[in-house]
């Protein structure tokens, strides 16, 4: 479910999200929402919800009334699992005193806080709209709100950024006691304002030592390295993000959202998109899809890897054919090659990337292209 609103757009940010200009329209909005589900309810095919992940924009300018008319549509429409997943984004700058518990009296056991530095300066440069301090209290907060988990964000590699700093953001995150952090380095993307306007990021010999040695301080803290740029305590995966990872389906609802659904019956994987723009999306004489296409059957293959073989854990071989429905065989080249080049290692049963492998990740993925 995508909330498509900021109070401003951060200038690293090539998501889905517009600057606020006046009140939300939440009420209509959650509407749209719920009507866009409707269209897409023959793609559930008879499966419960095992997660929803309301993300953005900033989820959090949303009142906790318009999140529980939300929610409670959704379970109208759709069966939830009994241990389902409900995750909510949040940014500590438009987190009200006793917001969260509110959330969690809608249904929301799960919070995602946007921290991405712990230094005020750097937050400045992020166009980020919080400081340090409302971001500890954001974590404050959600120990108290009876939540299952939450996770803070947390970027390094930003402009003017040491070492040091890095390492102290991320001592500053560990000591907030989140289950599960999300540690990413700062990349720049096209149609931005960093794109455009290039700040001096740290070079590569100061990224790899901040990766290597804060890779080892989350351990220590007793944070399990599961993707890429997760980090969890032992259970507390994020339970949305690996669906995504191990190829699993997901509809998408709202401005922007991509959705990926298999159609065992016609053998096939398709892909939507929604109309991008609020205004667009709520204009009730168009549809909210903008686009839907086929991932043809010579794309398969690196779409299920560029996801699968982000997860530090073991692959099932018999997944690839199970949710591509193309045999193994017609990769024994590429496969020969990984192991080859030592980033991946297989039995009779599964595949498993390599330390190696993780580091290389690119070049061990361009060889199923």
């Amino acid at each position: 479910m995508h909330i498509p609103w900021c109070v401003q757009k951060c200038p690293y940010c090539d998501f889905n999200s517009h600057g606020q200009k006046g009140e939300i329209p939440q009420a209509d909005y959650v509407a749209h929402l719920l009507a866009d589900l409707r269209q897409d309810l023959h793609y559930a095919q008879g499966r419960k919800l095992h997660s929803i992940f309301i993300g953005g924009g900033t989820p959090s300018l949303m009142s906790e009334q318009s999140i529980s008319e939300l929610l409670h549509g959704i379970e109208a429409l759709i069966p939830f699992n009994e241990q389902i997943e409900i995750t909510l984004e949040a940014n500590p700058g438009t987190v009200e005193a006793g917001r969260f518990q509110g959330y969690v009296k809608a249904g929301v056991n799960r919070i995602s806080i946007g921290v991405q530095s712990m230094q005020n300066d750097k937050l400045k440069a992020l166009g980020r709209i919080h400081d340090a301090n409302e971001a500890v209290k954001a974590a404050e907060q959600a120990h108290l709100a009876g939540l299952n988990s939450f996770n803070l964000d947390l970027m390094h590699g930003l402009p003017g950024q040491s070492i040091d700093d890095a390492l102290s953001d991320l001592k500053q995150i560990i000591a907030l006691q989140p289950k599960h952090i999300s540690w990413y380095q700062l990349t720049i993307e096209p149609n931005t304002q960093f794109h455009s306007k290039p700040p001096v990021l740290p070079e590569d010999d100061i990224l790899w030592d901040i990766q290597e040695q804060g890779h080892a301080i989350l351990e220590a803290a007793g944070y399990e390295q599961y993707e890429v740029s997760g980090y969890s305590k032992a259970g507390y995966q994020c339970q949305h993000n690996l669906n995504y990872w191990r190829f699993g389906d997901y509809l998408g609802i709202g401005c922007g959202a991509h959705g990926k659904i298999t159609l065992p019956a016609q053998n096939k994987l398709i892909r939507t998109e929604k109309v991008k723009h609020p205004k667009g999306y709520m204009e009730e004489t168009q549809p909210y899809l903008y686009k839907q296409w086929q991932v043809e059957q010579s794309d398969l293959s690196f779409e299920f890897f560029m996801n699968r073989l982000r997860l530090h854990e073991s692959c099932a071989k018999t997944a690839f054919s199970e949710l591509t429905g193309l045999p193994i065989s017609r990769l024994e080249g590429a496969f020969d090659k990984a192991i080859e080049q030592g980033l991946l290692q297989q039995n009779a049963e599964v595949w498993q990337v390599t330390a190696k492998g993780r580091r290389y990740l690119n070049d061990l993925l361009e060889l199923f292209v």
